[in-house]
């Protein structure tokens, strides 16, 4: 891990993000683990509370009124000296402020103006509002989850606000960044979260002409619709992940288990029913730690599921989802990724105005009703 900044792949990259929930922060943070210094525009720090962020890692804030048109000179200002501006907003809303992100680049040849919304800034949907669940419903995705005779059901947020949405535009910020290299030019970075889950879901949506996943819902070989792919209930309430895809792991759960009469039966769909059940009942006759015991070491593709609460319990060490030799990002401080205290708006904005603009308290700009305004210079 790397406690030296300015050894990070980002560090040199100064990011706005305008305060937003879940997809967006995800993306700021993500950039922000890798260096970049994220500047996180809130509305007011009229109250002494964090914000409901929880996405606030390495980053800073600082209070802007965008409906005041001082308030709205100083973003004007941060955005002529950055690279990257994140835009969490509805079409149209910034375009309403005058803060179009064509306006922009134009003032700043080299700014990235990420803009990240739920559906498609085109079509039908386009100015509805909606949630993770919408984007997944009308991307295709969300119905393929669940279980055989259920209704669909969705994985909390995660597909679509994080990794369709965040993780996907923080690529796209990525890529715009390389394209800069070669151009000296930013350029307009469209993300929706209904395409980004829908591009997850790349494997499965082909799968479906084939016979991985030409099943309904819950009978296919990677939804639950095969034993051998499956979550079974222990004797003590836990669970065991089972996941013996291929025939010698699958042989390595039948001795674990030792119902050795399903050896040649994998792909017998006529024998699935009974080896269900046979699993299901082998499971329930002993606690999670002691099957742990059985398959530890063992390639059976039998793992215990793990709550965060004994992850946590137990000192796991959350780590970046990528680790580069030569320039990693910067230190996780394990106290902050199982807990957060949040971060108040207006939390180290003001330095950054200094760092980034030259300017000073009662020289460039105010605080006014809890938010930073730009000084008439005129009026000195």
């Amino acid at each position: 891990m790397n406690l030296d900044n300015s050894k990070a792949p980002l560090s040199a990259l100064r990011v706005v993000e305008l305060a937003g929930l879940a997809p967006s922060p995800f993306a700021g943070l993500v950039l922000a683990d890798y260096g970049a210094t994220v500047l996180r525009v809130d509305r007011s720090a009229s109250y002494n509370a964090p914000s409901p962020d929880l996405l606030v890692r390495h980053k800073k804030s600082i209070c802007v009124d965008l409906k005041d048109p001082k308030g709205l000179l100083v973003l004007k200002a941060l955005l002529e000296n950055v690279d990257v501006l994140i835009d969490p907003y509805r079409p149209g809303v910034l375009e309403s402020l005058g803060l179009g992100a064509t306006k922009l680049i134009e003032q700043n040849e080299r700014l990235i103006v990420a803009r990240l919304t739920g559906f498609r800034r085109d079509g039908k949907y386009a100015s509805m509002a909606g949630h993770d669940i919408n984007y997944l419903a009308v991307s295709g995705v969300l119905s393929q989850l669940g279980r055989r005779g259920a209704a669909p059901h969705p994985p909390a947020n995660i597909l679509a606000d994080f990794a369709g949405g965040g993780l996907s535009c923080a690529f796209g910020i990525v890529m715009a960044l390389f394209a800069r290299g070669k151009t000296g030019r930013g350029q307009i970075v469209d993300c929706n979260m209904v395409d980004g889950s829908a591009y997850l879901a790349t494997f499965t949506r082909l799968a479906t002409k084939t016979p991985i996943w030409n099943k309904p819902r819950g009978e296919n070989l990677l939804d639950g619709g095969r034993p051998f792919y499956d979550v079974y209930e222990c004797k003590d309430g836990g669970y065991m992940a089972v996941g013996a895809l291929e025939p010698q792991f699958f042989k390595e759960l039948l001795e674990g288990l030792d119902l050795h009469e399903f050896l040649l039966l994998q792909h017998d769909s006529t024998a699935w029913r009974a080896m269900r059940e046979a699993f299901s009942q082998k499971f329930s006759q002993m606690t999670r730690k002691e099957w742990e015991d059985v398959f530890d070491g063992k390639d059976a593709c039998c793992t215990p599921l793990l709550s965060y609460f004994e992850l946590e319990a137990e000192g796991y060490e959350q780590r970046h989802a990528v680790t580069l030799a030569n320039t990693p990002g910067l230190k996780l401080d394990q106290n902050t990724t199982w807990e957060t205290m949040g971060m108040k708006p207006g939390m180290g904005g003001e330095e950054l105005l200094q760092d980034w603009l030259g300017w000073r308290k009662g020289r460039q700009y105010d605080i006014k009703r809890g938010a930073v305004v730009q000084i008439d210079i005129a009026k000195l």
